[in-house]
């Protein structure tokens, strides 16, 4: 079974502490951040190198020094009773070792470029927003669990202009997040195979 610590490094969103807290009005965050209007579906399949990332996670602040190189490739699909999916794989290696991670973003039919992600362990949705992509170079993406934010950066290359580097930075500052939560992911050592004992496959069929 794949370590839990893994699925956290992965989506790298934290969970709010409420102990003491009083109960607030329910606000969705991610219900504020628009997709981007030019999002394709097919033109985005295919592989992505995660970048960088930014969150205020307390396990990215501590250990952001073993972040591991990470691929996704992403396809188009459909479960067996006909839902069209957008599949992701993840791959990164666990202590030299390649995982991949299968899940399935169930797209939001009223709105393109948004998916929610149910994952094993977890009681709520992980919501995506594809926030601004031109499909070739890079991609910006938005991970919400529980009103907490994660934004990520995808290139089709292992780098991007610096053009889009300040876009990222910019999407950053409008969430809040101090410029120094961005966190780069290394340009080497990429795993894009594993074997049949280094797969968990989330995906519902």
């Amino acid at each position: 079974m794949l370590p839990p610590q893994i699925i956290l490094f992965l989506l790298v969103l934290c969970n709010p502490r409420v102990w003491g807290q009083r109960k607030k009005p329910i606000v969705n965050p991610i219900d504020a951040i628009q997709s981007a209007a030019n999002f394709d579906q097919n033109q985005f399949s295919g592989k992505w190198y995660l970048l960088s990332v930014s969150s205020e996670c307390d396990y990215l602040k501590t250990n952001n020094h073993r972040v591991q190189a990470t691929i996704i490739q992403v396809t188009q699909s459909k479960t067996s009773r006909g839902v069209e999916t957008l599949d992701v794989s993840t791959f990164r290696k666990l202590d030299g070792i390649c995982w991949e991670i299968k899940h399935a973003y169930l797209p939001n039919k009223a709105k393109k470029g948004r998916y929610a992600l149910k994952a094993k362990g977890y009681s709520s949705n992980l919501d995506v927003v594809v926030a601004e992509t031109d499909h070739q170079n890079y991609a910006i993406l938005y991970y919400q669990r529980r009103n907490k934010i994660t934004l990520k950066l995808y290139g089709r290359k292992t780098s991007v202009s610096d053009d889009i580097n300040r876009k990222f930075d910019d999407h950053v500052s409008k969430q809040g997040i101090d410029l120094e939560y961005i966190y780069a992911f290394p340009t080497y050592g990429f795993c894009e195979t594993a074997d049949e004992f280094h797969i968990l496959n989330e995906v519902p069929r």
